[in-house]
């Protein structure tokens, strides 16, 4: 059997697997703030959300919790598992009543080396979730103003245009990239130098060094 996608459809067939042959898969329903699993239990199985809401949560060692993701019907989690994590490196819990499909770890390699149409899918799913995480640690990592000097660094540079960028802008004073975010000086310099430590820029007597690794402050705007 196949797990073949309706035209148009963008979501996994989760009928058409619990109806296929083997018995390593369930449909189970959780309440609001229930843990699905817990930082450090035995990664296992994954899970595909039917309906609800799931948080995924990572708690420090000093007890600070971070919620690195919010998920709804569609979505797969806990699939560490398939990467060769033996431990969950997250809390996984319900925020509304949430129903799953709970698929074992064994089972679901079993199926992506079967079913292409599957495979193909989760492939994309995840690929496409890992540009979103990035996308919202973007927006979390740097603020406005860090994404206003980025672009008028990357302009200046001429990054975009037909010819070649420049590496280095010779000049540029902290007073004139001011005016054109609409910042301080004293702002911009704070911003250069969290932009040098990260390796996105280099300063020297010959100006201002640009890396492409700039690109990725601004790309997902």
């Amino acid at each position: 059997m196949t797990f073949e996608r309706s035209p148009g459809a963008n979501t996994f067939d989760a009928q058409a697997f619990l109806d296929s042959a083997g018995a390593a898969r369930a449909v189970v329903a959780y309440r609001r703030a229930e843990a699905i699993f817990s930082q450090g239990d035995a990664g296992n199985s994954l899970f595909y959300i039917q309906a609800g809401g799931v948080k995924l949560a990572v708690v420090s060692a000093a007890g600070r919790e971070a919620v690195v993701a919010v998920l709804g019907p569609g979505d797969f989690f806990g699939e560490g598992g398939l990467a060769g994590q033996s431990v969950r490196q997250a809390t996984a819990t319900a925020i509304t009543p949430t129903t799953a499909l709970v698929i074992e770890k064994a089972e679901m390699m079993r199926v992506l080396r079967a079913e292409h149409a599957l495979s193909d899918h989760f492939i994309a799913y995840m690929l496409g979730r890992n540009i979103r995480i990035e996308e919202d640690l973007l927006d979390q990592f740097f603020s406005s103003t860090e994404r206003g000097l980025a672009r008028a660094l990357l302009l200046l540079a001429r990054y975009g245009t037909k010819d070649t960028p420049d590496r280095i802008l010779p000049g540029v004073s902290l007073a004139t990239l001011a005016k054109s975010i609409g910042t301080t000086p004293a702002r911009v310099r704070t911003v250069m130098d969290k932009f040098t430590r990260l390796g996105f820029i280099a300063e020297s007597a010959a100006g201002v060094t640009i890396n492409t690794s700039l690109l990725s402050v601004v790309l997902h705007d």
